[in-house]
């Protein structure tokens, strides 16, 4: 691997800009913009953020967690936002990197279970989730009905 694990703010720019090529990935392999059907996550409700800088220093990978209600999943729930891994970084070893430095932040915060949305067009994200030992859910929140999402959760 031979990179670092940063925590930023939601507004960072490497942040912004990881951000952002997410999202045109997503529109090409969903053929539109519409392809969210959860609560866009912000600074606001995302604490923790992380970048995964590769040797270089730049910037190639990120997630962020958004503790959910006690109301929604139960207590001690978090779901994990906006993981990405840049096409260029993918194989490296930076999203795991990005994924277990999440665990352990969740951890840290008393979380004990995460969960997540990834998408039916996104095959290689499924199986890196289930790799990394997530295992598939009912979908919840505001993905129940999505023919778009698929859940995933680990427990800690």
């Amino acid at each position: 691997m031979g990179g670092t694990i940063e925590r930023v703010e939601w507004t960072h720019p490497d942040g912004v800009r990881l951000r952002a090529a997410q999202r045109t990935e997503l529109d090409a392999r969903y053929g539109s913009d519409d392809h969210e059907p959860g609560v866009i996550p912000s600074a606001a409700d995302v604490p923790v953020f992380l970048l995964y800088r590769a040797a270089s220093g730049d910037a190639v990978a990120c997630g962020g967690l958004r503790p959910l209600p006690d109301a929604d999943l139960g207590p001690g729930v978090a779901e994990i936002k906006r993981m990405y891994a840049a096409v260029e970084s993918r194989g490296t070893g930076a999203a795991t990197a990005v994924l277990r430095a999440l665990e352990d932040e969740a951890r840290r915060l008393g979380i004990r279970r995460l969960v997540l949305e990834t998408g039916t067009a996104q095959p290689d994200a499924v199986r890196f989730y289930e790799r990394e030992g997530y295992r598939p859910i009912p979908l919840y929140g505001h993905y129940v009905g999505s023919d778009l999402s698929l859940c995933f959760a680990r427990d800690l």
